[in-house]
């Protein structure tokens, strides 16, 4: 007995890297697969149908089942052509994983409006088009175990400097996220967020240059493979109280991210006075953080 029995799956990027290795996995789990995965170089631009269909062929291979699919995920009503195929084809659909990405680095004063917009289009409104049409799926069938799984990265979560246009699209993944956890748990549907950590095409320039791990193909710890548990369980039918969370997954380990919450708040009963107000926002929150704020220039 498989673990994801009888379940159908959609998995966006699904023919290289994290979204290959979790394809393979809900694959041999007893799930249906259908690998979407337009087969665009890692900037973007073009097309090859090859990755997701080599990952089918495996997939088949080993007594699975499983369809490719090259799919623009930018494009609405390809999408949901995408998704009545899945439905069509499998009968249902449980799982919408959304891995596909690009990446188009940048400082912010040199980064040029195409660079923005295009990351944005592909992690932001990729994964609204997706979910867009699944939830109206799951609207209209309401009563099973439906999942969102939507990869985000640290580098939303931490900033990082140089890549502001994928910072924000993989944040704005995370607010659509909650609202989908919040607004389609009547139809059986949770959401949640991975931020991998892993060697893919997107963190080989880190090979050899990072001071926090071993990005190497040859380290086990950052293989996509040690991304995909936690995924494996959200995607079950028994993660049904995970909902509106955002898990980190790799290096050898799994963690689970604190929501937004209020860590300190001043209040008046009428109106601010602006230097009442400047005072106690430096007394109270002074004292509410523990530890440097890393985009600031001083440390205190």
């Amino acid at each position: 007995m498989g673990k994801l029995d009888g379940r159908v799956a959609v998995i966006t990027g699904g023919g290289r890297g994290i979204g290959a290795a979790v394809a393979e996995c809900f694959a041999a789990e007893g799930a249906s697969v259908l690998v979407n995965d337009l087969g665009a170089p890692m900037e973007g631009g073009g097309s090859d149908a090859g990755p997701a269909q080599e990952v089918v062929e495996r997939i088949n291979a080993a007594g699975g089942k499983a369809l490719a699919d090259g799919t623009d995920v930018t494009n609405f009503e390809a999408v949901e052509a995408m998704i009545q195929r899945a439905t069509g084809e499998f009968g249902r659909l449980d799982i919408l994983v959304n891995v596909a990405g690009i990446i188009r680095d940048g400082m912010i004063f040199k980064m040029d409006e195409t660079q923005w917009d295009s990351v944005i289009d592909v992690h932001l409104k990729g994964t609204f088009n997706t979910i867009r049409h699944a939830s109206a799926w799951w609207r209209a069938n309401r009563g099973g175990q439906y999942r969102i799984i939507n990869f985000v990265s640290g580098s939303g979560l931490y900033g990082s400097p140089t890549q502001p246009n994928y910072a924000a699209a993989k944040m704005g993944i995370v607010g659509l996220t909650f609202s989908c956890a919040n607004s389609l748990g009547g139809y059986g549907v949770t959401a949640n967020c991975i931020a991998p950590i892993a060697f893919t095409r997107m963190t080989a320039s880190l090979e050899g240059k990072s001071t926090v791990m071993d990005y190497s193909p040859d380290n086990p710890r950052i293989s996509a493979e040690n991304v995909v548990p936690p995924v494996l369980y959200l995607a079950m039918e028994q993660s049904d109280w995970l909902n509106g969370r955002v898990i980190e997954a790799g290096n050898g380990k799994i963690g689970l991210f604190s929501n937004p919450v209020m860590t300190r708040q001043i209040m008046t009963d009428g109106l601010w006075d602006n230097d009442v107000a400047i005072n106690e926002m430096e007394t109270a929150f002074r004292e509410a953080i523990y530890q440097p704020n890393p985009f600031s220039r001083s440390s205190t």
